[in-house]
C-alpha cells in the first residue's frame, strides 16, 4: 500500500520529467541546443527510448530460455510475451518510487525489497490465471516468478544508484549527459563484476536459505526469502491472504496519520516505506540505519551554526556516502580472504571469547570515535576558506 500511495503521489513529477525531456528534444531539433543551460543537457529522450526497446530483445531471450529449460514449454507464448511487458511496465513504475526514494534518502535506505513484494505477488498471480499450477509445474513457476522478479529488480537497482549519482551530480553542478554516458558504462561494468563479487560471497560466506554446503556465519538474506515464499503461496494457493489483507489496512492507517501529522504539524511527517521497511526487517539490518539518521540530525542542527550550513550540510553528505561505499569495499576484501584462506577468521588476532565480548565493545567505541572526529573535521573544514563564486557547489576534491 505504501508503494502504490508513493507511486500515486509521483504521477505529477513523473510526468513533468517526461514532458521538459520532450520540450527538450524540440529544442534540439530546431537547432537551438546551445540555448539550454549546461545543467539542463541530457541524453535525447528519444535515444533512451530507442535503447530501451533494444533492451528488451534480450530479456525476452532470456525469458525464453529459462521457460524452455524449466519444463514450461507448452506455455512458452504466454510466459515469454507476459513476462516482458511485465518486466517493461513495472520496472519503469519500480523505478519511479525506488528512484525518487534514492534522491530524498540514499540508495542505501530505499525500499527496493519492500516495492519487489508488490512486483513478486503481481506476477504469480498474472500466471496462475493462465497456468494451471501442479505437481510437476508448481516449482518451475515459482522459479519463473522470481527471475522475472528479478530482471524487475535489476532494472529498480540501477535506477536506485543511477538517481542517486544524478542528484549528487547535481548539488555539484555537473553535465547530466556526461553523467549519463558514465552511468551506462556503470551498468555494463556492474553486470561483469557484480556476478563475480556475489559468486566469492556465496563461497565465503553463504547465504541463509540458499542451497549449498553448509556455512558457520551465513549471510542473512530476509528479504529473499520473505519474497520466495509470497511467490511459493501464490502459486500453490496456500498463501493467508488475511495477513497480506491486514497489512494492507496498517498500510492505509499509516498514510492517513501522515496526511493528518502534516496537516497539524508541518514540517514532520510519518513515512508509510519506512514503517513497512521496519516491520519485515530484521533489527541488525535497520538499527544502523536509525543511527546514521540520528547522527545526520545533529550534525545538521549543528552545521546550522557555521558560517556557511548548506555546504557543510553537503560534506556531510559526502562523508556519508563515502563511508557507504568504503563499507561495501572492505567487506568484498573480506570475503576474499575468507574464500581464499579458507578460514571463517582469517585476520583474528585475539581468541573466539574476547572477539565475542570485549571485542565488540571496545570496536563500537572506537567506530564512534572515529566517526565523531571526521564529521568534527568535515565540520569545521569550510570554515577557514573562501566562500566560492555564486552559483558555483561544494568541490568534491
Amino acid at each position: 500500500m505504501a508503494a502504490i500511495w508513493t507511486l500515486a503521489k509521483l504521477v505529477t513529477p513523473v510526468v513533468g520529467g517526461l514532458r521538459s525531456a520532450m520540450v527538450a528534444a524540440r529544442t534540439r531539433a530546431a537547432g537551438n541546443a546551445a540555448l539550454m543551460p549546461r545543467t539542463e543537457q541530457d541524453i535525447p529522450i528519444g535515444v533512451v527510448g530507442v535503447v530501451s526497446l533494444v533492451c528488451v530483445l534480450p530479456v525476452g531471450v532470456l525469458l525464453a530460455q529459462f521457460v524452455s529449460g524449466a519444463g514450461l514449454g507448452d506455455h512458452l507464448a504466454f510466459l515469454v510475451v507476459s513476462g516482458v511487458l511485465y518486466v517493461a511496465i513495472m520496472s519503469f513504475l519500480v523505478s519511479a518510487v525506488v528512484g525518487y526514494m534514492a534522491g530524498l534518502i540514499g540508495s542505501s535506505n530505499s525500499p527496493l525489497s519492500g516495492i519487489g513484494i508488490l512486483a513478486v505477488i503481481g506476477f504469480a498471480l498474472i500466471m496462475i490465471f493462465h497456468v494451471p499450477a501442479s505437481a510437476d509445474t508448481g516449482k518451475a513457476m515459482v522459479a519463473y516468478a522470481l527471475f522475472v522478479t528479478a530482471v524487475v529488480f535489476a532494472a529498480a537497482a540501477i535506477a536506485n544508484n543511477n538517481l542517486q549519482d544524478l542528484k549528487t551530480g547535481q548539488l555539484v553542478d555537473a553535465t547530466p549527459w556526461k553523467q549519463q554516458v558514465a552511468l551506462v558504462i556503470g551498468v555494463v561494468a556492474g553486470a561483469v563484476i557484480i556476478p563475480p563479487v556475489l559468486d566469492l560471497l556465496n563461497r565465503a560466506y553463504g547465504f541463509a536459505g540458499a542451497p549449498g554446503p553448509h556455512h558457520e556465519h551465513p549471510l542473512p538474506a530476509p528479504q529473499a526469502g520473505l519474497i520466495s515464499a509470497l511467490a511459493q503461496g501464490v502459486i500453490q494457493n496456500n498463501v493467508d491472504w488475511s495477513l497480506i489483507e491486514t497489512g494492507g489496512l496498517i498500510g492505509v492507517g499509516i498514510i492517513v496519520a501522515d496526511a493528518l501529522l502534516r496537516r497539524l504539524r508541518p514540517g514532520a511527517h510519518l513515512s508509510p516505506l519506512a514503517v513497512g521497511l521496519g516491520i519485515y526487517l530484521p533489527t541488525q539490518s535497520t538499527l544502523m540505519v536509525v543511527v546514521g539518521a540520528v547522527a545526520g540530525w545533529i550534525f545538521e542542527r549543528s552545521a546550522e551554526a557555521r558560517p556557511r550550513p548548506e555546504a557543510t550540510k553537503q560534506l556531510g553528505v559526502l562523508l556519508a556516502s563515502g563511508m557507504i561505499v568504503g563499507e561495501g569495499l572492505i567487506g568484498v576484501l573480506v570475503a576474499a580472504l575468507v574464500a581464499f584462506s579458507g578460514q571463517d577468521f582469517p585476520l583474528s588476532l585475539v581468541s573466539d571469547a574476547f572477539a565475542s565480548g570485549p571485542a565488540v565493545w571496545i570496536g563500537g567505541l572506537a567506530f564512534a570515535g572515529v566517526i565523531y572526529a571526521l564529521y568534527r573535521w568535515v565540520g569545521r573544514a569550510l570554515i577557514a576558506e573562501p566562500s566560492p563564486p555564486a552559483g558555483r557547489g561544494v568541490p568534491t576534491s
